[in-house]
C-alpha cells in the first residue's frame, strides 16, 4: 500500500512539474511573439 502511494505522488509531482514547465515557458513566449507582431507587422496586441 505504502509503495502506491509514493507512485501515486510522484505521478502527481511529475505532472505537476509539467503543466508548471509549459505555463513558465509559453506565457513568455506569446507575450514576446505578440510584442514581435507589434513591431514587425503593426497587429494590436489584444488580436
Amino acid at each position: 500500500m505504502e509503495v502506491a502511494m509514493w507512485a501515486i505522488m510522484a505521478l502527481y509531482g511529475i505532472l505537476g512539474g509539467v503543466s508548471t514547465l509549459a505555463m513558465v515557458v509559453g506565457i513568455p513566449a506569446i507575450i514576446i511573439w505578440k510584442i514581435y507582431r507589434k513591431v514587425t507587422l503593426g497587429i494590436s496586441l489584444n488580436d
